[in-house]
Order: C-alpha cells, then sequence, then structure tokens
C-alpha cells in the first residue's frame, strides 16, 4: 500500500510540474505575441462601440447590430474605467486564454501529452489567444463547467451561471451551453440514481433558481443577437437561410468540422474535396461515437452539440476558423464528461455493438484524437509565428506613422468606414467617414451608412474643402489604391503600408488639396 501511494504521489507531483510548466511556458510566450500583435477592425469594432456609445441605451442599441451578446462589450466597458486604451482588452484577452489553459492542464483527463499538444494547438495558441475577441470566453466557460460538473450533485448553480455567461459570449457559445442544458436536462429526467442524490443533497430552492438564470441568460441572449430590421447585414450574416435541400451545401457544413478538427477547409467548389474530407471527420465522429457510446450522456452532449452548430452552418451561416472552432471544443468536452460517468452498457446494448467493433473504434479514437492533436500544434505554431513575422494588420503601423510625423491631429477622410476601426482604435479619435456623411469611428450596417466609391469620396472632399475656408488640405485614409481622380482636387501621395496578414487592412495616405 504504501508503495502504491508514494507512485501516485510521484505521478500527481509530476503531472503538476508538467501543468505549470506548460501555463508558465504559454503564458510567456502569449504576453510576448500578444504584444506583438496588430489588432484589426473586427477586434477595435467592439472597442470603439463602448468607447463612443453617448448612453448604456444607446450601447445596447449599438452592439444589436453585431450579432453579439453583452458579455464582451461589457467587460469592455469595465476595462476603460481602468485603462482608455486598447491594449488593456488585449491583457484582458491573454488572462482568459491563460485561465483557460490553466483549467485543462489542472483539471482534465488528458495525459500530460495531450495537455501539452491542445495547449499548443492552433485555437488556444493562436486563434482564441492573440485575436481579441468573445470567442476566447467560450473555452474558459466550457472548461469551467467541465471542471464544476461533479457540483451538480450537490447544486446546479455553478453549472447554471456558467452556462448563462457561456450563452452571453457568442452565437456559438449560446449553441454550446444550450447542448449542456439539454444534457443536464436529460441526465435529470433519466438518470434515477443522480436525482435522487441531488434532492437529497441540495438546498430547497436550488433547481428553480438554476433553471432561472438559464432561461434568463438564454432570453437574454437571443434578445440581443436579434438584429434590428434596418441591419441589413444581419450581424454580419447576410446570406439569408438555406431551407431547401442543397447536397453541395451539406457537403460543405460537414466539412467546418474537418476544417474544425484538422484545420483545412475543403474546398466547396470540388465535389472530391468535399467527399474524402467529409468521410474522414464522418469516420473520426463514428469512432468517437462508438467509444462514448459507454457514457450515455457524453454521448447525447456530443450529438447534439454537433448537430445544433451544424444545423446553423447549414441553414445561415458557413463561418470561419473562428466559429466552427466550438466543434472542437465540442469533441474536447464530450470526452472530459464522459470521465465522469462509470461505464454504462445501455448504448452498448441498444445498438449492439460487438466487443471487437468497440476495440477497433476506442483504439482508432486514439490514433485519431492525437493526429487531430499534433495538426493542432502545428497550426498553432505557424499561426502563433506568421503573427511575430508579418502584422496581421497594417492599423498600428500606420497609426505609429502618423503620430511620428504629427500627423494625427489633421482632418482626416477616411474610407472604408468599416476598415477603418483599427486606426481609430489605435489613434483613440474619430474620423470623417464618406459612407456616413459625418464625423464616426465604429460601423454598424445600417440604413443610415451608404457604401460609396472613390469617385463620391472626391466628391464629398470637395465640398468639405469649399465650406471650410481656413482649410485647405484634407488627409486621406483608403484601403486601397487610388484609382481615381477629381478635376478640382491635387492628390499628393504620402505612404503606403501594404504589409498586412488581412489584405483588406492596407492603407494608402494622401494630401488632398483645391486647384
Amino acid at each position: 500500500m504504501m508503495l502504491v501511494k508514494k507512485i501516485t504521489n510521484h505521478i500527481s507531483s509530476s503531472s503538476l510540474n508538467v501543468a505549470w510548466l506548460i501555463i508558465i511556458t504559454f503564458s510567456i510566450l502569449g504576453l510576448t505575441g500578444i504584444l506583438n500583435h496588430s489588432m484589426w477592425r473586427d477586434e477595435l469594432n467592439p472597442w470603439l462601440i463602448v468607447r463612443d456609445s453617448q448612453s448604456f441605451r444607446d450601447l445596447i442599441a449599438n452592439i444589436r447590430y453585431e450579432g453579439h451578446p453583452v458579455l464582451w462589450y461589457f467587460s469592455l466597458a469595465v476595462l476603460r474605467k481602468i485603462a482608455d486604451n486598447p491594449i488593456v482588452m488585449q491583457i484582458f484577452h491573454l488572462a482568459i486564454a491563460i485561465t483557460s489553459v490553466a483549467i485543462f492542464c489542472f483539471y482534465s483527463p488528458f495525459n500530460n501529452q495531450q495537455k501539452l499538444l491542445f495547449s499548443f494547438g492552433f485555437y488556444p495558441f493562436y486563434e482564441y489567444l492573440l485575436i481579441s475577441r468573445n470567442y476566447a470566453f467560450s473555452m474558459l466557460f466550457i472548461f469551467g463547467f467541465c471542471t464544476a460538473f461533479a457540483s451538480r450533485k450537490r447544486t446546479y448553480a455553478y453549472l447554471a451561471i456558467l452556462l448563462g455567461l457561456l450563452a452571453n459570449s457568442s452565437v456559438y457559445a449560446l449553441f454550446v451551453s444550450f447542448s449542456l442544458s439539454l444534457t443536464l436536462l436529460v441526465e435529470f429526467c433519466f438518470d434515477h440514481e443522480h436525482r435522487k442524490q441531488y434532492f437529497r443533497q441540495s438546498q430547497k430552492y436550488d433547481l428553480f433558481l438554476s433553471v432561472l438564470i438559464i432561461i434568463f441568460s438564454f432570453i437574454l441572449s437571443i434578445y440581443i443577437i436579434t438584429p434590428p430590421t434596418d441591419s441589413y447585414l444581419h450581424g454580419g450574416l447576410n446570406n439569408g437561410w438555406v431551407i431547401q435541400l442543397d447536397i453541395r451545401n451539406l457537403l460543405r457544413s460537414i466539412g467546418r468540422l474537418f476544417g474544425s478538427y484538422l484545420l483545412i477547409i475543403p474546398s466547396s467548389k470540388r465535389w472530391l474535396d468535399l467527399i474524402v474530407c467529409d468521410l474522414i471527420v464522418l469516420f473520426i465522429v463514428a469512432v468517437t461515437l462508438i467509444k462514448l457510446s459507454k457514457k450515455p450522456f457524453a454521448f447525447f452532449f456530443y450529438i447534439t452539440g454537433n448537430c445544433v452548430i451544424l444545423a446553423f452552418t447549414y441553414l445561415r451561416f458557413a463561418g470561419a476558423h473562428r466559429h466552427f472552432g466550438h466543434l472542437y471544443l465540442v469533441l474536447i468536452a464530450a470526452l472530459w464528461l464522459g470521465s465522469y460517468y462509470q461505464d454504462s452498457p445501455f448504448l452498448i446494448n441498444k445498438f449492439s455493438i460487438k466487443p471487437n467493433l468497440f476495440k477497433f473504434a476506442q483504439k482508432w479514437q486514439h490514433i485519431a484524437l492525437m493526429l487531430i492533436l499534433y495538426i493542432q500544434l502545428f497550426g498553432g505554431i505557424y499561426g502563433f509565428t506568421k503573427d511575430l513575422v508579418i502584422p496581421f494588420s497594417a492599423s498600428r503601423e500606420t497609426a505609429q506613422y502618423l503620430q511620428k510625423y504629427q500627423l494625427s491631429n489633421e482632418f482626416i477622410v477616411a474610407s472604408r468606414d468599416a476598415n477603418m476601426a483599427a486606426l481609430s482604435g489605435y489613434l483613440n479619435r474619430k474620423f470623417y467617414y464618406p459612407e456616413l456623411q459625418k464625423m464616426g469611428s465604429f460601423t454598424l450596417f445600417n440604413q443610415n451608412r451608404q457604401g460609396v466609391e472613390q469617385p463620391e469620396i472626391f466628391n464629398q472632399i470637395n465640398t468639405l474643402l469649399n465650406s471650410q475656408n481656413h482649410r485647405n488640405r484634407i488627409l486621406l485614409i483608403l484601403h486601397k489604391p487610388l484609382n481615381s481622380n477629381h478635376n478640382d482636387l491635387k492628390i499628393i501621395p504620402i505612404k503606403n503600408f501594404e504589409r498586412s496578414w488581412v489584405d483588406s487592412e492596407r492603407y494608402y495616405l494622401y494630401w488632398v488639396h483645391k486647384q
């Protein structure tokens, strides 16, 4: 017994040391990466909305055009009380990522190798670390939920709060929160022993208050993400609903699951790419389901989480890595939650799964998981390194140039407005936007905004110069090279800033004078 205890203590101590090594390394590299990262419009537009909204009512009204719940914006509002500089947002985002990785390393059931591979994978080490957006909350609250899962035998309050926060993080987090809530409900209804244990240990109003928290959180999230009637991009989702059967779109949606796991998005224009990638990922899903068949409630969550997100992907919005990365989190969470349960023969018997098939699935699921983790690791290192070498946006370099040569206080006309949020955030000032025909900072896609071409931009500049006798020149910033001219105006190029990972975040500076 003493020998077993010593071995157990040594293993626990070794795991703890590995966890701390991962967290410390992740924190140092994360701080280096996030301070080097040049923020782009999707990061700074929410900051500007919080900064420049005139009142709380105005803030809520502006958020509703974004297609995101309130939690990230409320967090930014608190951060602005600390420092009126978007760098504080990056530090906060770094803290979210570090906390998420720490929870994963200390409390998840995965082995040390898997913890290392996951922590420096594409989503924790790049997408949900360097790019300061609301999606990092998903990792934090999903992992927090998985860690606190055992507490449901005494109280649902902790899980309800985490689910409420998760639901108000993003649309995709809302889907995961719904799937987890449904899993809790199914377990409560069908697991008699769990239900009996809960009622024996819980407080009187615990269940009622927990349900109330979840329902209120869902209603709030759905209300905020439902766009106003004049939102012509509907929170950025401008393709409408797909209600008819479309095989290509179905294969493309399943391909997002492949992209979530293996980071390669199959081309929707090539049938062969779609079919091959979909078959591979469906095999991974199948062996995962067979592995989870001994854990019925984790099995249920994995199916539900995937189906809800993929249904939205098919019906509404294909998304990008930051969106369908939640499918990867569903996989990790399902395996994590499965570790809380004893093996159950219920699904094995119901589907007549033979022992040999289960062994086969278990073996290949482990192989698939390790393959996914290694590919995620390479993706994380690649994304992190590329961001160190190539600026994600040219916004910071442009802002530094304007400040260095004392141009940041000039009257600036900037277009396209949606691509100028990063500059406005770094310079902490507003520009004249031709799309609005007035001064502005953030962009809302509503009826007050009209797209303009370069001839119209120069017409407005000409009007501005003629209406202001004391002004004889205007600084023009474009996100595309100049391809137009105006007979009444003299245009002098100043400098171009083209080193940018995002090609729409390159900037071109011009002086515009009267002829």
